[in-house]
């Protein structure tokens, strides 16, 4: 936080993320009680995701390419203007077809706001060793807004107005989206600006490599482990008459994920995280088989602790390889579409681990993020030499003060 222009677009960040974890649920809230309908509103909801995941990676295209300000204002303006235009058409009790049209503009139209400071980070801190503290920082900064955005969302929602929920969300997301593009001196720079005077045989970048597709897997099984969790969870709080606990349940990860994070991210390691990745995953989805033991409710608080404390490495370390093994100017869309990546995870495997724990019951479904991570250290554990070699090529490269992928030609990192 003392780099130069660090706090300022941090902190500006902070509001973005508690508004992004809050919109689901704000949207959730609003359509429910103007049409009476938990279908609409689930359709509603999941048109708003399901844009925000893969319309997101094509805005961090451009953002790559025309630089995070140019891009970030106008979309923040589009974005709500759909958030209004959504808003408006549940008070006056417009049909389905209209509220799903405007549930995928306002997916389309937030902003990444978690890639676009990771983004920065790289940019700043790329080569150096608090590089990995910054990540830690900011998986703690969406561990926290993802504990009180839900929270806050429902808050507003049931104690001041349906529509305040979303309202608000749309507000924090547009207000500190508009602080954060102000900060324009810790934007990394365009990619054509990066690349200008380099050489001409360098082209945009490469998004769509081997280590790319193993480091996606990674998100996809982290976010598998996240939606199987968030269900049987709920599963398992209904079935022991405890249904009002579940949030704080699952809450408990969380909880147990920002000192692992804070922890995690101030030690000193000399194993590459090519290395480290495949052992951190397997941890976790060892950690995983604790909730299968549990009896009570109290029992499985106790045993989402532990898988709660391996998540925030395993996202730290995924983070850092993402920046380690991309080209610069592909970099924000490789994050954006590792979040898409997660996103997807938790929506396939909530629909299935629904299924799943209505037909075998609540304890079946903790053994879905057990098979997915236990398969996911596989892929790493046979990936990590080209994980490590990738990571090695890009610290040298930084060293030398030329861009990721640019060996012999002359030009500063951005």
């Amino acid at each position: 936080m003392r780099t130069p222009g660090a706090a300022a677009f941090f902190l500006a960040a902070a509001p973005a993320r508690v508004g992004v974890a809050m919109a689901g649920l704000g949207i959730v809230w609003l359509v429910h009680a103007e049409t009476g309908s938990f279908a609409v509103a689930g359709l509603v909801t999941g048109s708003f995701a399901v844009a925000e995941s893969l319309v997101g990676p094509q805005a961090a295209r451009l953002m790559d390419r025309f630089g995070q300000p140019r891009v970030l204002v106008p979309l923040l303006c589009a974005h709500a203007g759909a958030i209004t235009a959504l808003v408006v058409l549940a008070l006056t009790g417009a049909p389905a077809l209209p509220l799903t049209a405007a549930g995928l503009a306002a997916g389309a139209t937030v902003p990444q706001i978690g890639a676009l400071s990771a983004a920065r980070w790289s940019a700043l801190l790329h080569g150096r060793a608090e590089l990995a503290p910054a990540f830690a920082l900011e998986t703690m900064s969406n561990d926290a807004a993802f504990l009180l955005g839900p929270a806050l969302a429902v808050l507003a929602a049931t104690r001041l107005h349906p529509a305040a929920g979303t309202a608000l969300a749309g507000a924090l997301v547009v207000g500190a989206g508009l602080a954060f593009a102000a900060t324009r001196r810790t934007a990394p720079a365009p990619a054509a600006r990066a690349v200008r005077g380099v050489g001409a045989d360098r082209g945009p970048g490469r998004l769509w490599t081997r280590n790319f597709g193993t480091l996606l897997a990674v998100n996809t099984a982290l976010g598998v482990f996240f939606g199987s969790m968030q269900v049987s969870v709920s599963a398992f709080a209904a079935v022991h008459h405890a249904a009002s606990a579940a949030g704080f349940l699952y809450g408990l990860m969380s909880a147990a994920s920002l000192p692992a994070g804070l922890v995690y991210g101030r030690c000193h390691r000399r194993t590459p995280p090519g290395r480290r990745l495949p052992p951190l995953l397997a941890f976790l989805a060892c950690a995983s088989l604790l909730p299968m033991l549990a009896d009570s409710p109290w029992q499985l608080g106790l045993a989402l602790l532990l898988p709660g404390a391996g998540v925030a490495p395993c996202v730290i370390v995924s983070a850092t390889l993402v920046e380690s093994v991309m080209d610069r100017p592909v970099l924000t869309q490789a994050l954006t579409w590792t979040n898409s990546a997660c996103a997807a995870g938790i929506a396939v495997s909530a629909a299935a681990v629904g299924q799943l724990v209505d037909s075998a019951g609540a304890r079946t479904g903790f053994a879905v993020p057990l098979l997915a991570l236990t398969a996911t250290a596989a892929l790493t554990w046979s990936s990590r030499t080209a994980l490590t070699a990738a990571t090695a090529s890009a610290t040298a490269t930084a060293a030398s003060g030329r861009l990721p992928g640019q060996a012999g030609s002359a030009g500063t990192a951005p």
